[in-house]
C-alpha cells in the first residue's frame, strides 16, 4: 500500500519557522519526484515546491520567493520542506505528492492526507 504521510504542521506567528516531513511507503522512493501542494480556504489548490527524482533539481512556486527548501533523503524515504518567513497568506493544507516521471504543476500519482499550517498575524 502506497502512504505519503505529512507530519509538522501547526500553528506559528507570522515571520516564524516550520519544517514540514513526508515519509513515504509502498513504493521505490529513489524513482519518483516528491512535491508539496497547498490548499487554503475558498481557493485552487496550488504546486509550493517539488524535487527530481534523478539530480535533485528543486523548484518552487513565484510566491516562495526564497522562503522555502525542499529537499530528500533517500535512506530515510522523507522529503522535508523548510518554510521560513512565513505569511498569513502561507496558511494552508499541505500535501505531499510523488510521480514517477517528472517534477510538474498539474499531476502527481500520489497524495498523502495533508497537514495544517495556519500562520498568525
Amino acid at each position: 500500500e502506497v502512504q505519503l504521510v505529512e507530519s509538522g504542521g501547526g500553528l506559528v506567528q507570522a515571520g516564524g519557522s516550520l519544517r514540514l516531513s513526508c515519509v513515504a511507503s509502498g513504493f521505490t522512493f529513489d524513482d519518483y519526484a516528491i512535491g508539496w501542494f497547498r490548499q487554503a480556504p475558498g481557493k485552487e489548490r496550488e504546486g509550493v515546491s517539488c524535487i527530481s527524482r534523478s539530480d535533485g533539481s528543486t523548484y518552487y512556486g513565484d510566491f516562495v520567493k526564497g522562503r522555502f527548501t525542499i529537499s530528500r533523503d533517500n535512506a530515510k524515504n522523507t522529503v522535508y520542506l523548510q518554510m521560513n518567513s512565513l505569511k498569513p497568506e502561507d496558511t494552508a493544507v499541505y500535501y505531499c505528492v510523488a510521480d514517477q516521471i517528472k517534477c510538474n504543476w498539474y499531476h502527481y500519482d500520489y497524495w498523502g492526507q495533508g497537514t495544517q499550517v495556519t500562520v498568525s498575524s
